[in-house]
């Protein structure tokens, strides 16, 4: 009998269904199938892929509510929040039905009159794509759909927890006349899915969203076969409130940006620094604003903010409160305050009198959880800002302008926000600097990845007699 895996809603822990796990044999079978796809999926018309996409990203938008209730079912964030999901993902989808139309080449200029110089772009090959649990949809659309515009046949391992939402948009994306060979899906764990993927000769291209150690083990195992890869790895992203900021729009900013999905997000505010002369307001008004968030199954109405994933999640984030405190940090709510609902279910909390050398403020908590530090030079917040191996998104509230300028100037972050605390977009590159990857996903820049670039030459070009 096959192992399997059993996909649990994290709101009560109940088993929504049971899945087999793919052998290693099944796997590898997918894999040579995708190749063979390839042979095909790479010659047909870019406008016809282009059509075949946008027809998946209708599909998309008829299934949208059942997409939306796998996603909170599956993963707990709130139904409003899979929806808006649903619609990122969409974004996605539409976007590169339209990048597939134009994948240019270029002419250049040959040093002698018997030649031409031409550049065309062709698709890598076979992708394998690794993805998280906390945006099913969002993450899994923004590698398909860049790898199918460009030719390429992409086989895709969703995370154990949250597998549904993947296998629901692979069976529209067959719906919408996208050969089944061209997109698949596999359940399987993190571990056994790179090894296979950087092991299989047929796979040519590895996306990763994930931890940044797990990427670092794919880079080097992708590394022996010089694999193409791309990697969206961990964050830390501090948001940065300066004396002359709208506090009342910072608050808003800030909660809207810091409780999707409880905080389960790699870009949302890790770590918050707050100038000195505007921290007690502002504190008060975040404070006021977190303690009316309802927490609670994400089905039920008027809920603001879901479950975490499973008990790991909550250990980890429960971890992170106590060093804050054991070091000095004061809590807006008491710890049973915090864990008053029971289950996989945390109060948002407001932690002051941070200092650098607390967990919150050195590694991704992935909790409803808002550490504050207080600065008083921009030069301070800067340098606290810059000081972790993570450079995936950052984000900062002033009105002057010359700050604004200075700030993005200085922070070394592939995402940033000025006041703006959702600027993710799928007609706009995602990325980041440092030990948070190296690629982008979205925009223009988000199909290049998958295409590599052939030079020729054309010689003997004299007039012909």
């Amino acid at each position: 009998m096959a192992e399997q895996v059993e996909v649990l809603n994290p709101a009560d822990n109940s088993v929504i269904e049971t899945l087999d796990y793919t052998s290693e044999d099944q796997i590898n079978s997918m894999i040579d199938a995708a190749s063979k796809a390839f042979d095909q999926w790479r010659k047909v018309d870019a406008h016809e892929r282009s059509a075949k996409l946008q027809k998946w990203a209708d599909l998309m938008m008829e299934h949208k509510e059942e997409l939306a209730r796998l996603i909170t079912l599956e993963g707990g964030k709130t139904y409003q929040e899979a929806l808006g999901e649903v619609d990122y993902a969409h974004g996605y989808v539409d976007w590169y039905a339209g990048e597939a139309k134009r994948i240019y080449g270029r002419t250049i200029p040959a040093n002698t009159p018997d030649k031409d110089v031409v550049v065309r772009q062709y698709p890598v090959g076979v992708v394998g794509a690794i993805t998280p649990w906390n945006f099913p949809a969002a993450m899994i659309t923004r590698k398909m759909a860049p790898a199918l515009a460009a030719g390429c046949t992409i086989v895709c391992k969703p995370a154990v927890q949250t597998p549904l939402t993947t296998i629901r948009l692979v069976e529209l994306a067959h719906e919408a006349g996208i050969p089944k060979e061209a997109v698949q899906y596999i359940v399987a764990s993190g571990k056994d899915a790179g090894r296979i993927f950087t092991t299989n000769q047929t796979i040519r291209k590895i996306t990763f969203t994930g931890s940044t150690p797990v990427g670092k083990t794919l880079i080097e195992e992708s590394g022996k076969m010089v694999k193409n890869i791309t990697m969206e790895l961990g964050g830390l992203a501090p948001l940065i409130v300066h004396k002359d900021a709208d506090l009342d729009f910072a608050v808003d900013e800030t909660i809207k940006n810091k409780f999707r999905n409880a905080g389960q997000t790699c870009i949302c505010a890790n770590r918050l620094y707050v100038h000195e002369d505007i921290h007690d307001e502002y504190v008060k008004k975040l404070t006021e604003k977190v303690h009316a968030l309802k927490v609670g199954n994400g089905m039920d109405e008027n809920v603001d903010i879901g479950p975490l994933i499973n008990q790991k999640g909550v250990d980890k984030v429960l971890d992170h409160i106590k060093d804050a405190q054991q070091k000095g940090g004061e809590l807006s709510r008491s710890l049973e305050e915090i864990q008053s609902l029971g289950g996989n279910f945390l109060q948002p909390v407001v932690i002051t009198n941070m200092t650098q050398d607390m967990k919150p403020m050195r590694e991704e908590t992935f909790g409803p959880v808002i550490p504050i530090m207080k600065y008083s030079k921009i030069e301070e917040a800067v340098a606290l800002a810059n000081d972790t191996q993570f450079g995936l998104a950052a984000y900062y509230f002033t009105n002057d302008y010359r700050t604004g300028i200075y700030l993005n100037d200085e922070l070394n972050y592939g995402v940033v926000g000025w006041n703006d605390g959702a600027p993710s977009a799928p007609h706009a590159p995602f990325g980041g600097v440092k030990e948070s990857g190296y690629g982008r996903e979205g925009g223009i820049e988000g199909i290049e990845p998958y295409l590599e670039k052939r030079y020729l030459s054309i010689g003997n070009l004299n007039t012909p007699e």
